[in-house]
């Protein structure tokens, strides 16, 4: 079973950037969606971006498109977030998730009720 574990998170001025990470463990699959959904006090559950662990393209939500970039350091078994341009309402929780049913691509992104791992969380603050 995969455990998965974020850091990177903190406090940074608009326009700033950071980089979060996920950190996966115990893998038991070979290719499998993995990506990250952030959750802000009042507005719903909203998928950021995701990949597969097998290659292919990358998905990202409009509002963090040519902002954000998704990648991953398979011999790290770690996930990454870039996020440049930071704007106050990128301001939330940011988790990472794996869905283990999708051995190609990820066919139902960006429904997070299909992604049946997720870490602990990871605190985002952007001040304008």
């Amino acid at each position: 079973q995969v455990e998965l574990v974020e850091s990177g998170g903190g406090s940074v001025q608009a326009g700033g950037s950071l980089r979060l990470s996920c950190a996966a463990s115990r893998f038991t699959y070979s290719h499998f969606c993995m990506g990250w959904f952030r959750q802000a006090p009042g507005k719903e559950r909203e998928g950021v971006a995701a990949m597969n662990t097998g290659g292919g393209r990358a998905y990202y939500a409009d509002s963090v498109e040519a902002r954000f970039t998704i990648s991953q350091d398979n011999a790290k078994n770690t996930l990454y977030l870039q996020m440049n341009s930071l704007k106050p309402e990128d301001t939330a929780v940011y988790y990472c998730v794996a869905d283990l049913n999708a051995y190609f691509g990820c066919p139902n992104w960006p429904s997070y009720r299909t992604f049946g791992k997720w870490g602990q969380g990871t605190q985002v603050t952007v001040s304008s």
